[in-house]
């Protein structure tokens, strides 16, 4: 039987020849000397067209138009007929866009169409729908949409859409109505806001329910302290120092029982300070007489 055997300087040779023949194949010489300079493609654009530009780009469309709804339609078609997928997040921009300039209409058409589509039906969407039919004197519209979302929706009908519909009508002075969607409110047990309780209360006080009226406040009474997000920390923050959204501050019984509170905070550790002092003296005291019948 054969077996071959190396000597180790053998070996070692070996292996030294191998690594250089390696390294020598993975190095990459240039003839210019140095790393090639990097070129942008020729098919990328430096500018980029993001949702915001296109968002921008289809409200001044929008607004160049008349107000034929085939028009309006077909330019929305026309708009979006090279995307792949419905662009959403760009119609929603597009949508909060209008309603800071307060084209009510124009809200109402491009909602209207985005819901013909199949898309974004959601509650926010409704919701802007609803406020842009009531700011543009359509309360018919406003109403059916109002009965088809709270027909729908019987259990789960955001409170904030009862506070708006509660609005429409305590603006209009249609209390009966106002009545009615109140009552619905206590049958499914939702709290009311606030605001709802002053429109109620001052509906009352107008019509000269004053037992109403008091029955109200007690059942609902006017909140001292209030929960609101800054940066996105929850903070709590004072009722008095806000405003509802009719622009009115709180009653003033609160902002009294609110004063009294923050009197006694302040003047807490003062009192504090004072009964520390009189417990001092009164040790000393004591402790004073304590030696003098000690001496005698």
């Amino acid at each position: 039987m054969l077996c071959l055997r190396f000597s180790p300087a053998v070996f070692t040779k070996w292996s030294e020849g191998v690594q250089l023949n390696l390294s020598k194949k993975n190095i990459v010489v240039c003839a210019a000397k140095g790393p090639r300079p990097r070129y942008p493609r020729v098919w990328k654009t430096k500018r980029r067209v993001g949702t915001i530009s296109k968002s921008v780009k289809l409200v001044q469309c929008i607004k160049e138009l008349s107000n034929v709804k085939e028009e309006v339609y077909g330019a929305l078609d026309s708009f979006i007929a090279w995307e792949l997928e419905f662009p959403l997040i760009m119609v929603k921009k597009a949508l909060k866009t209008l309603e800071k300039e307060k084209e009510w209409k124009r809200i109402i058409q491009v909602t209207k169409w985005m819901l013909s589509k199949g898309q974004g039906r959601t509650m926010g969407s409704y919701y802007m729908l609803l406020n842009a039919l009531a700011e543009d004197e359509r309360l018919d519209e406003a109403e059916e949409l109002w009965t088809k979302l709270f027909s729908e929706n019987l259990a789960s009908t955001p409170r904030l859409f009862f506070e708006k519909i509660i609005s429409i009508y305590y603006r209009r002075e249609m209390h009966e109505k106002m009545f009615e969607i109140f009552a619905d409110m206590e049958e499914l047990g939702v709290k009311p806001t606030v605001s709802i309780v002053k429109m109620m209360g001052a509906v009352f006080q107008k019509l000269g329910m004053s037992d109403k009226y008091q029955k109200l406040n007690k059942k609902y009474p006017p909140p001292k302290w209030v929960y609101q997000y800054v940066k996105g920390e929850r903070v709590k923050v004072r009722a008095s120092d806000l405003y509802d959204s009719d622009d009115r501050k709180l009653p003033k019984e609160s902002n009294e029982n609110l004063r009294d509170s923050s009197f006694v905070a302040t003047e807490s550790p003062k009192i504090e300070q004072e009964n520390k002092v009189d417990c001092c003296q009164n040790q000393v005291t004591d402790s004073a007489e304590y030696v003098e019948t000690t001496d005698t």
